[in-house]
Order: structure tokens, then C-alpha cells, then sequence
């Protein structure tokens, strides 16, 4: 089911309502919500609603909440400035109202429960790449966390902070995604303020190994190693430690890793590898905490990532194909490995092999293929070494929109 991308978020509210034979007042009864809220939204009297409000309209409607937001087309790699998704983060981490030190809203907020709730039900998104619905759905999360933040008591207050993190973590990472580095630091200021408000211990971790990845897309590799690996050794577990602990500080380790291989540091990537790989073969299992997975399969994915950077391209593909459990990692990781897979395969002028790989990656997470850096510049070289283009490698590029 697909709307046209100008039609607003009550259009489609009142499309979706008439196609279930809903009154205005029958939704609102089925989303437990105010019949004025859904009037106000189908009227244009309200362009836009909180997250908390559409997850609710979306489950009486039985459809996702991105869809009422629509699939905006925001995050064109082509485009030079900052189009409206990209714009409403910019404005979500850093509103005007803070410097008029206005309250930008005086309705109540959310509960707690709704906005943890809303904040889980991005987690989707975030782990498919769907990087224009994220930049829809996540500003007005942030603006509802902000404003519970200012409402509520203490230890709702420090409920609200710990979301209000979170949220500043996955805006920090998506602008880092799309180019807007120095909107995301902002971003990962704000998450680290409210994380040491927060009642969640572990955000502060989450935040740094964030700030670590970064860094390294910034290609500051010495600041990404050296907080990584001095925040490892501050949280460094013991046998009494969670299992959540040890995940998060392999996390750490593996970004650490990451920004080594960067710079050439071979031994130190080897000696993190042995590390992670002793922490998750302990563990057993693959976990998934804070939308970043930890375990024997991404620490197998880090390794192939590793020996593709260190130019080591037919270990690669022997060790991707040793990797044990790829349907347990989120499709955006899974979709970088694939792509590591293809640079091995291009290193080896085994084009066909990289194609291959390549659109093995395009069908696992297809929106985060169209913002990829690494695999637009791959796709674009091996069209442009073709001396006969095939129509495989002509599609794809058309699809990443790739000029030429």
C-alpha cells in the first residue's frame, strides 16, 4: 500500500480510516485516543503527532506507523543540503526554544510506559536501515522525552532522560550516516548529558562506543582507539558480570579494532580479534542490546571486515564463509558483510563474484544500500572496468542512482 509522498499524515489517516470503515469517533475509540486529536489530524489543524499517538492510530488501523508518515525520499546521497527528514533531526537535537529558553510545548507528555514503547518500536527500522522513516518517526520522540523530562518527578524524570539517550544516540548515528557529523556530536553532548541523569547505567557505554564509530567515519582513528579501548578497560567484566556487560564491551572492543585496522595496526586488531572472540565464545549465544548485536557471528562478520581492510581478501572469503549464524544479525549487518564479501571478491578480479554479493547485500537491507558510501563506489568501479557493461551492474547502479 503505498501514498503519494506530498499527501499529509491526516490524509492518510482518513484513507486508511474510510478503506476500514471507520468513523472518526470509532477510531479514536479503537486507539483510545480523543476524538478532537483524530479531527485535528484529518482536519490539518495538527501536521504532525507524537510518536506515542501514531504507534496508537497505526495499531487500530493495523498498519505500520511509518506508513502514516509516509516513505519520504529525504535521504538522496545526491542531494547537497539538508532536505525536511534531515532538517527536523537538526531541530530535534538543537530546538530554537532552548536558546529563547521557551517551553516549545505546554501538552502533557506521554508516560514512561508510551515512551519506552515507542522508542522499542523504531527498533525495526533502525535494524532494516530505513533511514527516511527513522528521520520522521525519531524527532518527535525526542521532543516528547524532553518534554516528560520537565513534567514528571524524579524517578520518572530519570526514566524519561534514559530514553531521551537513547534517542540521541540513534540521531547521532543516523546523521553520522548521511554526512551531518557536526549535528551528531551535538547529538552524543545531549545523549551523554541525559544518560548521566538517567536511571540506566549501561547508556553511558552505549554512548561512547557510539562517539567511537563516529570518530572513525570522521577518520579520527587515534581518538575512536583510544576512547574505545580506555572506556573497555574502565568496565572491563569479571565472572559475576551480565551478560549485557560483556556484550557491551565487546562492542567496544570491536570498535577499537575497527579504527586500528584503519591505521595499520595489525597486531593490536589481532589482539582485540583474540579478545572478542574469548568473550563471545564465552557467551555462547548472540545477544542484541541496544539494537547492536554481540556474539560469535559478529565477531566472525568483524574478522572478514578486518582482513578485507588489511587487504588479505582470499582469507576473507574463506573466513566469511566459516561465519555461523548470519540470520541472527540485524539486515543492515548482514548487508555489510555481504558487502565485505564483495571487495574480497573485487580485490580478487572476481567481478562477477562481487555482483553477485553485492546484490545478495542490495536485497537484505535496499535503503541502506542507496546511502552506503563503500558500496556506491564499488558498484561504480566495477561498471566503470567493464569493458562490456552488463545489464546486472547497469541496474544496480540506476538503483543506487549512480551517475555516468
Amino acid at each position: 500500500m503505498q501514498f503519494h509522498e506530498e499527501s499529509s499524515i491526516g490524509d492518510r489517516i482518513a484513507r486508511l480510516r474510510l478503506r476500514r470503515k471507520l468513523t472518526q469517533e470509532g477510531l479514536a475509540e479503537r486507539a483510545g485516543l480523543s476524538i478532537d486529536i483524530v479531527r485535528k489530524l484529518e482536519q490539518g489543524v495538527r501536521e504532525t503527532a507524537r510518536l506515542t499517538t501514531l504507534n496508537a492510530l497505526a495499531s487500530a488501523l493495523d498498519v505500520e506507523p511509518s506508513l502514516l508518515v509516509g516513505q519520504p525520499t529525504n535521504f538522496e546521497v545526491r542531494d547537497e543540503g539538508d532536505r525536511p527528514s534531515v532538517l527536523a533531526l537538526r531541530q530535534a537535537v538543537s530546538p530554537v526554544s532552548d536558546l529563547l529558553g521557551e517551553e516549545s510545548d505546554t501538552e502533557e507528555p506521554p508516560t514512561i510506559a508510551a515512551l519506552q514503547a515507542a522508542l522499542r518500536s523504531t527498533e525495526v527500522i533502525r535494524r532494516e536501515g530505513r533511514m527516511g522513516e527513522i528521520g520522521s518517526l525519531l524527532p518527535q520522540l525526542i521532543h516528547d522525552a524532553r518534554a516528560a523530562t520537565r513534567t514528571y518527578g524524579s524517578a520518572e524524570a530519570a526514566a524519561a532522560q534514559s530514553v531521551l539517550a537513547e534517542a540521541y544516540q540513534v540521531a547521532a548515528t543516523t546523521l553520522t550516516a548521511l554526512g551531518k557529523e557536526d549535528a551528531a556530536f551535538t547529538a552524543l553532548e545531549r545523549a551523554r548529558e541525559a544518560a548521566a541523569k538517567g536511571d540506566d547505567p549501561h547508556l553511558a557505554t552505549v554512548g561512547v562506543s557510539s562517539l567511537a564509530w563516529v570518530l572513525t567515519k570522521q577518520g579520527r582513528l587515534a581518538d575512536a582507539e583510544r576512547i574505545a579501548t580506555a572506556t573497555a578497560e574502565r568496565i572491563e567484566p569479571n565472572f559475576r558480570s551480565a551478560p549485557v556487560e560483556l556484550a557491551l564491551w565487546g562492542v567496544l572492543l570491536l570498535r577499537a579494532a575497527t579504527a586500528a585496522v584503519r591505521q595499520g595496526k595489525r597486531d593490536t586488531v589481532r589482539e582485540l580479534l583474540n579478545l572478542t572472540s574469548a568473550a563471545a565464545a564465552g557467551m555462547g549465544t548472540d545477544r542484541l542490546d541496544y539494537a547492536t548485536p554481540f556474539g560469535p557471528t559478529n565477531v566472525g562478520v568483524a574478522k572478514v571486515n578486518f582482513l578485507v581492510e588489511m587487504e588479505e581478501c582470499a582469507e576473507a572469503l574463506r573466513a566469511a564463509r566459516a561465519v555461523p549464524d548470519l540470520a541472527s544479525l540485524p539486515p543492515t549487518w548482514r548487508a555489510r558483510f555481504h558487502v565485505d564479501r564483495a571487495l574480497a571478491y573485487a580485490g580478487l578480479n572476481k567481478d562477477d563474484g562481487a555482483l553477485q554479493a553485492l546484490l545478495t547485500a542490495e536485497r537484505t537491507a535496499p535503503e541502506w544500500m542507496r546511502y552506503h558510501s563503500t558500496s556506491r563506489r564499488l558498484v561504480a568501479d566495477l561498471r566503470g572496468r567493464e569493458r562490456r557493461r552488463s545489464s546486472a551492474v547497469t541496474e544496480l547502479a540506476d538503483r543506487l542512482n549512480l551517475d555516468g
